[in-house]
């Protein structure tokens, strides 16, 4: 619940940060971004996926969030959700939203100007192995292992040209990331930071069930804590919020990180925090129905079963991310009615690949809690579920000049 804090009104944390070398090449990519196909980073639906965020009480929204269908390459898709934090936070979110997966597909790039010679690729899509073959299971290692390294080279690349920005302060400011690709049968996750992805599935009864894909990478998980100990750091939670643990400067009680891992934050990168991603590959079955990012302002008040229950049982795909946000905002109001809500981040990727294949309303049922959430949303305002917001827009590369 919260980037960071600082128990003094000035630390010496808050430090300008003189002008570094020039944007990388990728600027000029950014231009174009807006023109992209069936890539989206504002409320509303492409043809797999429906995304949502809404403003906490906080100041200004610093979620950002995308999906980005035919990555690459036709079925794959990459999503990811960035919770930004400090002063730059939601400028930081946004530009890890656009350029990281750039980079990345930089790398891959790079990967397959070097195999140019040979007949297959490791990243086209529809990589879909039969589990059976000890050759496709040799191939399916080795595609883990050549996205496992795009995967930290690109996230090592992003947090150096955070540091490089001439215009953009990421002393104390920085963002979480969560980040998929899903490569036909196959699904690839990178994340730092406590934003979370999770699996809807089916069991051998039919029944709906959250799997958690990724680990929150938070200062009291004994590795992460051991680590920024052992770089002089120091992780000790507030007297009045002794349920979150922070990452503090050894010689000042700043700036109060609740995460171990994440881009910029470089006051504590000498201190154990770090933009090392955790890696993990999956592969999916026909049981596996969706996946949903989203940031902690979402999980701070829904365990991964609501949020399971909420996508399933939604009225409309395309409503999904929306009755998410909309049911954490309820959450917020009930268990922390004197806080501030967080912002809220949602990305729902269904992998049947179908948005038109919608729920019955009248067939599935919603538990009595959820009802009383967002059933009287939609029945107030029915147009909700499909109108996209029109407060967001995408981020420009101009607004990094500001």
């Amino acid at each position: 619940m919260g980037g960071c804090v600082s128990t003094r009104n000035q630390s010496s944390c808050y430090k300008i940060k003189g002008t570094r070398k020039t944007l990388s090449s990728h600027v000029t990519t950014l231009q174009h971004l807006s023109a992209v196909p069936n890539r989206i980073v504002t409320n509303g639906k492409n043809r797999t996926s429906c995304i949502f965020t809404q403003q906490g009480r906080k100041g200004i929204n610093q979620d950002a969030m995308i999906v980005w269908d035919d990555f690459m390459a036709e079925d794959v898709t990459f999503c990811g959700v960035f919770d930004g934090h400090g002063p730059h936070g939601h400028l930081v979110a946004r530009k890890v939203r656009d350029m990281l997966p750039l980079t990345l597909l930089s790398f891959l790039h790079s990967y397959e100007l070097k195999r140019s010679g040979s007949s297959t690729s490791c990243f086209t899509g529809n990589h879909k192995p039969d589990g059976g073959d000890p050759w496709e299971d040799a191939e399916e290692e080795k595609a883990a292992s050549l996205w496992r390294e795009a995967f930290l080279k690109s996230y090592k690349a992003m947090d150096k040209e955070l540091k490089s920005h001439p215009n953009l302060d990421c002393f104390c400011s920085g963002s979480t990331a969560v980040t998929i690709v899903k490569q036909g049968s196959n699904l690839y996750m990178g994340s730092i930071g406590d934003s979370r992805a999770i699996l809807g599935s089916k069991d051998s009864s039919d029944r709906m069930v959250a799997i958690q894909l990724t680990v929150d990478l938070k200062p009291d998980l004994p590795r992460e804590a051991e680590r920024i100990k052992r770089c002089k750091g120091r992780v000790f939670a507030m007297e009045d919020e002794p349920e979150v643990s922070r990452v503090w400067l050894p010689f000042d009680d700043a700036p109060g990180l609740a995460m171990a891992r994440a881009f910029g934050d470089f006051c504590l990168k000498e201190y154990g925090v770090i933009s090392i991603p955790e890696f993990s590959h999956r592969t999916l079955t026909e049981s596996d129905k969706f996946i949903v990012l989203a940031s902690d302002g979402v999980w701070d008040v829904l365990s991964n079963e609501e949020v399971v229950e909420i996508v399933s049982t939604a009225p409309t795909r395309s409503s999904a991310a929306r009755l998410v946000v909309e049911s954490a905002a309820c959450e917020w109001k009930s268990k922390y009615p004197t806080s501030k809500m967080d912002d809220c981040a949602v990305v729902c990727l269904f992998l049947d690949g179908k948005m038109d294949s919608e729920p019955d309303y009248n067939e599935q049922g919603f538990s009595s809690a959820l009802q009383q959430c967002f059933v009287p949303i939609m029945q107030q305002n029915p147009t909700m579920a499909t109108t996209p917001s029109p407060h967001y827009r995408e981020i420009s590369p101009s607004d990094y000049q500001k």
